[in-house]
């Protein structure tokens, strides 16, 4: 047999790849890595470790096609799904679903094994990562699913809010107006809806929360209430409504369950509750303008208060209460961010000959607005009490009591109350001193707001309803706000009209039951 010889050029190649064979061995080893590193998962550094070292490969735009925009919703709690820890979550793009972290042995790690899913999004740091690669993606056809879960405002984008109206489409092809986004109804929560609509239209509380830097150094209320608004005045959102449920599970839990899910509230009471714990979580004091709230709601009245037994003598019953000066009178300067205004008593007969014809009276606001004239007085609590404007706010907030609560039942009062929407004089309430500090001398408001319930009283319990409306900006006119105070039953809901600055228009927002 004649020995077959391998070629040459063969004999070279394998001498050369035993020699880089042997260089490779020279070189040091990685130190192993710490099973118990991979499996506390807490940051996203875990992965620097030698045995979870991102692979070379590029494998940049790898599974984006599996993205699927239409399953996610970034308004919810963010917790794992499994775990419902709120440390290190991560979203899967393609099912909406959340998970806690994207190391070994952790949830997100499983769940894109089990499931065929490989693209999730840090929902703290926004970074876009490809598992069980743990290759992060950087890809800008992901920048809108980033703006949908943390939008962002420059002040020029702000600024042509109230001057510009562009309609909105979201993925469905749904057109919206950007401010005037629907809140989805979580059980009893209408009440909670519409006063974060009307705060989300009162300039300077709107600018402040769209522009608010290190939000994630504020409290969790002043984090949720900017995530929310954020969102309302996004112009490129994936639905055409949004859920508030992080806002309203804090509100809940920071009010020790004053303000519920479950049970219908004051939507009165939620808004001076939400303007005095904003006011403190924005760094306010009892100082005046040391917050965006008091900047803009907080005025000034002097009250004049003297005993019952000290007023003078009424010839009958019906006659006003007089103070007597000669008896001891106190006087004292009090700040205020809503003014509450009394309606005239119930008629107790119908006016005409027909029995089934029932009278609605009517009253003008400017005439219960006279209550802080100065020389109004008023009987409250064993006490003769007057009122005096002394400061008027930028944004007023005004509340019709329109319930009296008995232990058995809750009345309503029907007085129709008949106000404008543009130039609502207050100039006559303050005295003349005052006038002559109001910038451009402007004491009128325009209504930007109107709170009110549609609805019978409730049985027992009445919470009050707040038809509420603010003012635009002094530079022009100042604004009102208006009441009006209402009850909750089991077919009643709180609704609000807004009005949208940048197309002059006004527009009805309810909840769907």
């Amino acid at each position: 047999m004649i020995p077959l010889k391998r070629p040459a050029m063969e004999e070279e190649n394998e001498a050369s790849l035993s020699a880089k064979l042997r260089r490779t061995e020279d070189r040091p080893q990685p130190p192993a890595a710490d099973v118990n590193d991979i499996a506390s998962e807490e940051s996203d550094d875990d992965y620097d470790n030698g045995e979870l070292e991102p692979p070379a490969l590029e494998i940049e735009g790898l599974y984006l096609d599996t993205v699927n925009r239409a399953s996610l919703d970034f308004d919810f709690e963010q917790l794992c799904s499994v775990s419902l820890s709120n440390n290190n979550v991560y979203a899967c793009l393609v099912c909406g679903k959340y998970y806690q972290g994207r190391g070994k042995q952790t949830h997100a790690y499983f769940h894109s094994i089990n499931e065929g899913h490989h693209v999730f999004i840090n929902l703290h740091t926004l970074g876009v990562y490809v598992l069980p690669d743990n290759h992060k993606v950087d890809d800008k056809s992901l920048n809108d699913i980033k703006a949908v879960v943390r939008p962002t405002y420059s002040a020029e984008q702000v600024a042509r809010l109230d001057s510009v109206c562009e309609d909105a489409y979201d993925l469905n092809g749904k057109r919206y107006i950007p401010g005037l986004v629907g809140l989805n109804r979580i059980k009893c929560s209408d009440y909670m809806n519409v006063v974060i609509q009307a705060l989300a239209h009162v300039l300077p509380i709107r600018n402040v929360m769209l522009l608010l830097p290190d939000l994630e150094h504020k409290s969790p209320l002043v984090q949720r209430m900017a995530n929310l608004v954020r969102k309302m005045w996004h112009p490129k959102l994936f639905k055409s409504h949004i859920s508030p449920h992080e806002l309203h599970q804090e509100i809940v839990n920071r009010s020790k369950r004053r303000f519920r899910l479950d049970a219908s509230g004051d939507a009165f009471e939620l808004l001076t509750w939400l303007l005095n714990t904003l006011h403190i979580d924005l760094g306010g004091s009892r100082k005046s303008d040391t917050s965006v709230v008091y900047k803009a709601f907080r005025g000034e009245l002097s009250v004049t208060t003297q005993q019952l037994q000290d007023t003078r003598v009424r010839a009958r019953e019906d006659d006003p209460i007089e103070m007597d000066s000669a008896k001891p009178i106190v006087r004292s300067k009090v700040p205020f961010l809503t003014l509450s205004l009394e309606l005239p008593p119930k008629p107790l007969f119908a006016d005409g000959d027909d029995k089934d014809e029932v009278g609605i009276p009517q009253v003008a606001l400017v005439s219960l607005l006279q209550r802080f004239n100065g020389s109004t007085v008023v009987e409250w609590q064993g006490q003769a009490k007057q009122y005096q404007l002394l400061k008027l706010p930028q944004f007023i907030i005004c509340h019709i009591k329109r319930f009296t609560n008995t232990e058995l039942t809750a009345e309503k009062n029907p007085t129709v109350v008949n106000y404008a929407i543009h130039d609502v004089p207050f100039g006559n309430l303050l005295p003349k001193n005052a006038l002559a500090t109001r910038p451009h001398g402007i004491t009128t408001y325009n209504l930007i707001a109107n709170i009110c319930h549609d609805g019978r009283p409730a049985s027992n319990k009445a919470p009050a309803e707040l038809g509420k409306s603010t003012a635009t900006n002094l530079a022009a006119t100042t604004a009102a706000a208006y009441t009006s105070d209402e009850t909750t039953s089991a077919v009643g809901q709180y609704l609000v009209y807004l009005h949208h600055a940048s197309n002059d228009k006004w527009y009805m927002l309810r909840d769907l039951q």
